[in-house]
């Protein structure tokens, strides 16, 4: 068969399988596959190296479909392709316990690299994954082997392009010239409300341009050779490269094509029998998928191990030349702790008094001495958040082998691009900045956990004890929101000594994110040993009796205050326990014994955070107390908002008596 038959057949099949999977299903978005078909067909079958039967290959080309609605589109090529993805789960869109939902999500479909749907978070997670190729192929490449050496690609969407994710992100990947980083532009002028002109008028690749990007246009989206000619300059480019391809939204359906009936809801069957006949496909045959096509698609089977077998030989030589980077490359990309990660960590003597973002600080800084690939960097805070690695060497354009990374004032994009970090593989990362700026970037922590990803949020100045910047920056609902998402360990130190256990919980901590919430202010240190209790969540730190009348419970700085309010009240006379209360999630996961231990039954119970008192009725009771803050802060000292909202040992051990009855 002629080969631009065979092709525009192939482009085709793309397409039917598409707007079959929606119908079927009778819910999706059939207007990007229709439109998009050409470049993802041109982009998958001549340019991205990958291995369909090992998805997992470590030097394969990564492909984001950061337009995520489009989702039947990535999930046809990867069937046509050869991935373990069965024409029955096509069929079984959008359904229940099925391989292809929605949207692409990590670690549930085979092929799928990062889970996207929230326009523009794809668009900053390929950055990411951009970055750790350059910081892997800088330490793990030499002369001779070239181990890690392949591209990011993906296709973005004018929905991905508006989103302030996406701009943050460009505009880093520019400033740091990620040349290996190649986006396809899906410029079909539609959105759900109508024509983007509405909203969106700026010349895009002009605004590229002046971020760093190399850019080109197509004019035609059908045109293969002029999208594949584009891409080919683009890999010879320094720079990231953004290519616009004109394309038409639902292109064949003669009733939709080019509005937004096109985006998001099937065809139906009489607008899919006429999208087929324009497209010289059969009406009658659902999933069809003729026999040339289908072996013109699984001619990356044989490409794809071919390219992988020919990487393993390289590996074996360069285990044979390199062991020490070798071995420690396998290390990384088994995702394992070198043993040694947690000898000689600080401690510090009790009573001892220190600011617990500077005992981060001191943690990590040995903890990477001995872990070459934990890397991070901050949103232009790491003097304040204490997250510099001494003598690691700043990530740059000129010097993609630094290990700290200085991701501007753009949270949203770190969080982004700490996710495509650690999906890549090899690494360790971590970012950070203040607690109450964690609200920037909430949705790429989200999606962290929802895949599972074990990235690392050093949020520092944790409550009103940062004084006085006052409301703006002291977070009140930061750490309840925090911790109503699934998956993730929220850790609130109470001293230096919990500091240390929270780094090496959260390097240990399989598929959950952490999100550490650390002091400004100095606190003082509880006893070591009794620090270890952080990795249960919660722990019994002090008590004058086995069998209580009363807990305190608190987490953070005001563990400190508890205790000493436990204190006075067990010299009045009361039966008391202390609980320093680090990290629900952890303590959540113990078993029943354990919290009974921990939080005896029949204990009248007073929780106390400088936070939203929100969740801690969990733990308290109905009838217990929780002293937190239902209102936003002030600008003053920290010694006098403490004192102004009730967070002393007076006003602890006022609520106690009250709660137990004064028994003075």
């Amino acid at each position: 068969m002629d080969h631009d038959l065979l092709q525009q057949r192939a482009i085709n099949a793309i397409r039917a399988l598409a707007i079959d999977g929606v119908e079927q299903a009778n819910s999706g978005h059939p207007g990007l596959p229709l439109g998009a078909a050409p470049m993802a067909y041109t982009l998958w079958t001549k340019f991205l190296h990958h291995n369909p039967h090992n998805p997992h290959w470590q030097n394969r080309d990564r492909f984001v479909l950061s337009a995520g609605h489009g989702s039947m589109l990535l999930y046809s090529l990867l069937h046509l392709t050869g991935y373990d993805l069965p024409l029955d789960e096509l069929k079984r869109f959008r359904q229940w316990g099925s391989k292809t939902p929605g949207h692409p999500e990590y670690g549930h479909t085979p092929g799928v690299e990062t889970t996207t749907g929230p326009l523009g978070q794809g668009f900053a997670t390929g950055v990411g994954m951009a970055m750790a190729e350059r910081w892997l192929a800088e330490h793990y490449n030499t002369q001779d082997f070239r181990i890690i050496d392949h591209f990011t690609y993906a296709i973005v969407s004018d929905g991905d392009l508006m989103e302030g994710v996406a701009s943050e992100a460009a505009s880093l990947a520019g400033t740091l010239k990620l040349g290996k980083l190649i986006y396809l532009y899906d410029d079909n002028h539609i959105s759900i409300e109508g024509q983007t002109d509405i909203a969106f008028q700026e010349d895009v690749l002009k605004r590229f341009q002046a971020y760093g990007w190399h850019t080109e246009h197509v004019a035609d989206g059908n045109d293969v050779d002029a999208i594949a000619a584009a891409i080919q300059r683009a890999q010879a480019d320094e720079r990231p490269s953004l290519i616009g391809v004109r394309t038409i939204i639902g292109y064949g359906s003669p009733n939709r094509q080019g509005t937004p009936k096109a985006h998001g809801e099937a065809l139906g069957p009489e607008e899919t029998k006429l999208t087929k006949e324009f497209l010289g496909w059969p009406t009658d045959k659902p999933f069809y998928i003729p026999d040339d096509v289908l072996s013109h698609f699984r001619q990356a089977v044989a490409n794809g191990s071919e390219w992988e077998s020919e990487w393993n030989r390289t590996w074996k030589r360069y285990q044979t030349h390199e062991p020490e980077k070798a071995a420690q490359l396998s290390l990384a990309w088994e995702g394992r702790i070198p043993e040694s990660a947690f000898d000689d960590l600080p401690q510090w003597e009790t009573g001892q008094s220190l600011a617990t973002r500077a005992a981060s600080g001191e943690v990590l800084n040995r903890i990477a001495q001995h872990l070459p690939t934990l890397v991070g960097g901050s949103a232009d805070l790491a003097p304040s958040n204490n997250t510099n690695i001494k003598g690691g060497g700043d990530y740059s354009a000129q010097e993609y082998g630094g290990r700290n990374f200085h991701f501007g004032v753009r949270e949203h994009a770190m969080g982004a691009a700490l996710n495509g970090l650690t999906l890549h593989g090899g690494l360790r990362a971590f970012g950070g900045t203040f607690l109450i700026f964690s609200d920037y970037m909430r949705p790429a922590i989200r999606l962290a956990s929802l895949m599972h990803q074990p990235v690392i949020y050093v949020f520092t100045h944790d409550s009103i004890g940062l004084g006085e910047d006052g409301p703006t920056h002291q977070p009140i609902e930061q750490l309840a929101a925090l911790r109503a998402i699934p998956g993730l360990y929220v850790v609130r130190p109470a001293d230096p000594n919990e500091t240390r256990e929270a780094w090496k919980l959260a390097l240990s901590s399989g598929d959950h994110p952490t999100a550490m919430a650390l002091t400004r202010q100095k606190v003082s240190a509880v006893p070591a040993e009794k620090a270890q209790g952080l990795h249960r969540g919660a722990y019994t730190l002090w008590e004058n009796h086995r069998q209580p009348d009363l807990v305190l419970m608190a987490s953070g700085s005001e563990v400190g205050l508890a205790q000493t309010a436990g204190e006075q009240l067990a010299a009045e006379g009361m039966r008391v326990r202390v609980v320093s209360f680090p990290c629900w999630e952890r303590f959540d996961e113990q078993d029943a014994a354990y919290q009974r231990e921990v939080l005896p039954s029949g204990t009248k119970r007073i929780a106390i955070e400088a936070a939203s008192p929100m969740g801690w009725e969990k733990y308290t009771g109905a009838d217990g107390v929780v002293i937190g803050l239902n209102h936003f802060g002030a600008s003053a000292p920290a010694e006098e908002l403490f004192r102004q909202f009730g967070f002393t040992p007076e006003h602890i051990v006022a609520a106690a008596r009250q709660l137990m009855g004064d028994r003075r």
